[in-house]
């Protein structure tokens, strides 16, 4: 059997599709969007159109999103740039956010320009919405709430709209890190009333190098990386034409297929839950699998003495999955997330992560190669 790939919350595979057009750009348009000529002004053209795109799929206006290097800046921008030029003195987060999140919100601390609380976790990994009520009608300072819509690890989904409501309620400012979630779950921001919101395209089969932050109109940030005018002067730098493209192409086909994906990932995900709990009675699921991401299923066997070669003989059999976050190291160092749930565990947790293309007879294989190795 050729390798299974199971690791598709740490990437996914460029869609075909996305890649011709990509190709296509790095063929015919060569021109820089700042300049004025025909080539210049044909490169402005596919940028504007894929801000189109993206802002049709979130239901936006066009001039709130903006074009970066992916998850990690826009998360970066939406927090500090907040801080910096909203007057943000407090912010709510969770212990288990995405490692961007945590350590911006540790550097912010730092300079002490504002403080940072953590908002109490459920035995199930879920934020404990009483307690983030308690802490808002507690507020002294302009507070934002930064929460990630889909944990990356353990899949747990934040109820989005309830969270913006009570954000709302408030008057308190939201980011949400949705770089999991993007072309996954319909998100409408004129019903869910987001301040921020970052994307990243090869979460959902587009290029790497290449994501977006939503930016609510009422909120008037400078920007964050100095320079030219770029991104109506908020983001310094000639713009990555082809991989701007490619990340819309992937939104738009990920929107267009977003029923038929997940069904099949749904179903995927199901049935390795059945097969494993088959197979080893005592393996466990972290986290919620019944409110979580579709795509995501976190799973920790019982301690054995091959455990901790787990991982890279699952490599070896052909088969890609991961323990903690893809963006830690090059060593996989365990997951904060699992760790925060069970400090206690020795067990040995995987990451299994779905995309679309797996079938059952992937996870089949993996059972049984599982089988030779706890």
């Amino acid at each position: 059997m050729n390798r299974i790939f199971l690791d598709n919350a740490a990437t996914t595979p460029i869609d075909p599709e996305v890649l011709t057009a990509m190709v296509e750009v790095m063929q015919s348009t060569f021109g820089n969007p700042s300049s004025i000529h025909a080539e210049g002004r044909k490169a402005r053209s596919l940028i504007e159109a894929a801000r189109k795109t993206v802002a049709n799929a979130l239901n936006c206006s066009i001039g709130e999103i903006f074009f970066t290097s992916g998850g990690t800046e826009a998360n970066n921008m939406a927090l500090k740039n907040a801080v910096r030029d909203l007057g943000v003195k407090r912010i709510i987060s969770s212990p288990l956010e995405h490692h961007c999140v945590l350590h911006s919100l540790e550097a912010i601390a730092a300079t002490g320009a504002a403080e940072v609380e953590m908002v109490n976790i459920d035995e199930r990994g879920h934020v404990d919405l009483a307690d983030l009520r308690r802490r808002l009608e507690e507020q002294s300072a302009d507070t934002l709430v930064s929460l990630m819509h889909s944990n990356n690890e353990i899949g747990n989904l934040l109820p989005l709209q309830e969270v913006a409501d009570l954000c709302g309620e408030f008057g308190v400012y939201f980011h949400c890190d949705t770089v999991q979630t993007m072309g996954y779950f319909p998100i409408d921001l004129e019903k869910t009333r987001v301040s921020f919101l970052s994307g990243s395209a090869h979460k959902f089969y587009g290029p790497k190098g290449v994501g977006f932050v939503y930016i609510n109109n009422d909120n008037h940030i400078k920007p964050y990386l100095d320079g030219g005018a770029q991104e109506r002067n908020m983001r310094g730098g000639t713009e990555n034409v082809y991989g701007i493209v490619g990340l819309a192409k992937a939104l738009e086909r990920a929107v267009e297929e977003r029923e038929e994906r997940r069904n099949q990932m749904e179903s995927v995900k199901q049935y390795m839950m059945e097969r494993l709990r088959e197979v080893y009675p005592e393996v466990r699921f972290n986290g919620d699998p019944c409110r979580s991401h579709y795509k995501v299923l976190s799973v920790s066997f019982p301690e054995s003495p091959k455990g901790d070669l787990l991982l890279m003989n699952l490599d070896l059999a052909g088969i890609s999955a991961s323990g903690g976050s893809a963006c830690s190291s090059g060593i996989d160092v365990g997951s904060h997330v699992v760790g925060h749930l069970h400090p206690d565990s020795k067990r040995h947790t995987i990451r299994f992560s779905f995309s679309h293309h797996n079938t059952r007879e992937q996870v089949d294989y993996v059972v049984e190669k599982l089988a030779a190795m706890l």
